[in-house]
């Protein structure tokens, strides 16, 4: 029976990769172009969202710095009950900084940092999946420096070294009673990793161009995961502080972009992105105290697709303005949803604006509405079912700096 128990605890974090897990805001001019980028060339930007496109930068040097205030909320309905609960999540800031200058005529070298992938969710300490969850807030961030080389005035390829850090902390009630109520566990750590990037591109002619980029699936694998309990003293032996290893793969994927310089004033864009959330089959873990078994879980996650369009117009010589959609849909299993990251399919809307400054310095402002589709389901082996909605809404910001 105490080793069922455990499995059913260690659960905890098995679906922290869903699609709300993955960041797209990677460079304010793109996400207010729905987040294309794969086929257009915008500069140092391009060391994220295609490398290859990188060679084909204007300026001899190049800086695009900036970030987003995700503002989030997610509701339960429990299945069968009047019971609902509504989320306290605290503001997520992911940022973006990327630098690259020409070496040679031909070739570029830069840096991007970014955070591509986070969560931060607070449903509370008495709410009624407590014993799954009540918080949890994880993050990496990834340093890529990148070299991206012109062949001909066409055509011209790149690839990128990614080395990721990440730490995760999470908290969810035991169902054992101390003086201050419910137990407590806690699980953190923090890890690092090695992945890459590749890409092509193609300037067709002047007015319309391809992209095509290869993101690699980081492993990020715990070594020294620190698990710690908070119970009654006659059940301390039952439940000791221990260190674990567990992996947790941050999907990589496989991205297609065309960008079309309609007219001198508007500029279209589209991106097709596969992600290959399939490296996601199982979640084990293994614990250092022999009182603690080790537990290895199915997930078998399904690769999905996100559509992405948007458009860029310019309204005046120092003014730009864009619009953007992007579909999203969730590669969690029926019967495998969990509140750690209520996974849904996502209709994002973005918008917007930038402001020149000079030739040499602008400001970019973008501003994304993230509306997951109502989904009724639920976790089979806790048996905890329900409805779930979720929404967002993310300004952001970039600075523009060329030389």
């Amino acid at each position: 029976m105490r080793r069922i128990f455990f499995a059913l605890l260690f659960l905890i974090p098995v679906a922290l990769m869903a699609e709300g897990y993955q960041i797209n805001l990677q460079g304010a001019r793109q996400t207010g172009m729905g987040h294309t980028g794969t086929g257009l060339n915008f500069g140092p930007s391009s060391i994220h969202f295609n490398p290859g496109a990188l060679a084909f930068m204007d300026s001899k040097m190049g800086f695009t710095t900036g970030g987003s205030v995700i503002f989030s909320n997610n509701t339960f309905q429990k299945q069968g009950s009047n019971y609902s609960h509504q989320s306290d999540n605290p503001s997520g800031t992911p940022f973006f900084f990327y630098a690259a200058a020409k070496v040679a005529p031909d070739l570029v070298a830069g840096l991007g940092i970014t955070t591509p992938f986070g969560n931060s969710l607070v449903w509370g300490d008495d709410w009624d999946g407590r014993y799954l969850i009540q918080d949890i807030s994880l993050a990496a961030i990834y340093f890529q420096p990148t070299l991206s080389y012109r062949l001909n005035d066409k055509f011209s390829v790149g690839a990128g070294l990614v080395y990721a850090v990440g730490n995760v902390d999470l908290h969810k009630a035991l169902p054992v009673q101390n003086s201050q109520g419910d137990g407590q566990a806690e699980l953190s750590g923090k890890t690092d990793a090695f992945g890459f990037n590749a890409g092509l591109f193609y300037q067709v002619n002047a007015a319309f161009s391809l992209g095509l980029s290869y993101r690699s699936t980081i492993n990020m694998e715990m070594t020294e995961g620190d698990a710690s309990f908070s119970t009654p003293a006659s059940l301390a032996s039952q439940f000791p502080d221990t260190h674990f290893t567990a992996a947790l793969p941050m999907p990589g994927g496989i991205q297609f972009g065309a960008g079309w310089q309609v007219n001198e004033k508007l500029l279209l864009a589209a991106d097709l992105q596969y992600v290959l959330w399939s490296e996601y089959s199982e979640l084990s873990f293994d614990f250092e105290a022999e009182a603690v078994p080790d537990s290895q879980n199915e997930r078998n996650f399904e690769n999905t697709l996100i559509y992405r369009v948007g458009a860029e117009y310019v309204i005046h010589p120092k003014i730009m303005g864009r619009i953007g959609f992007a579909y999203d849909s969730t590669p969690i299993p029926e019967d495998f949803l969990t509140p750690e990251t209520p996974g849904a399919n996502k209709l994002n809307y973005t918008f917007g604006l930038s402001y020149h400054f000079s030739e040499l310095i602008s400001l970019d402002f973008s501003l994304q509405y993230i509306d997951a589709m109502e989904r009724e389901d639920g976790y089979a082996p806790a048996n905890f079912y329900g409805t779930y909605n979720a929404n967002a809404l993310i300004p952001g910001f970039g600075v523009n700096i060329n030389f």
